[in-house]
């Protein structure tokens, strides 16, 4: 009897010490928690209708950490805020990869947008 109890107490140890911890669980709803604070903004020039402004607002309690654009014409951008010249009329997906750290963990989001350039 003894030796069962011995296996069974081993046997909770580990599995306990290789599962997923609570807050593994815990960083992964704050990360998706974390994009709901993600905004995307965009601005047409209005000197240059094909010049897009593209700014990213983040109201979250992280700290945001870096944001990637892709512009949907095989051109990209770093940065908060960014402007970018299309060279012809179209519609473009934009996305931004946006990173904010939140409790010591990195949460990525990629949120887009669709514009029409005239």
């Amino acid at each position: 009897m003894k030796k069962i109890v011995t296996f069974l107490i081993l046997a909770l140890l580990f599995f306990t010490s290789n599962s997923c911890s609570k807050h593994d669980d815990e960083v992964i709803v704050d990360c998706l928690a974390e994009s709901i604070f993600v905004k995307l903004h965009n601005s047409t020039d209005a000197s240059n209708p094909k010049l897009m402004n593209y700014s990213v607002g983040y109201s979250g309690t992280g700290t945001l950490v870096s944001v990637k654009w892709t512009f949907g014409d095989g051109s990209t951008g770093t940065g908060q805020e960014v402007t970018h010249t299309y060279a012809a009329a179209g519609t473009y997906e934009a996305k931004a990869e946006v990173t904010v750290k939140k409790d010591g963990a990195d949460c990525t989001s990629i949120p887009k947008r669709t514009v029409t350039v005239n």
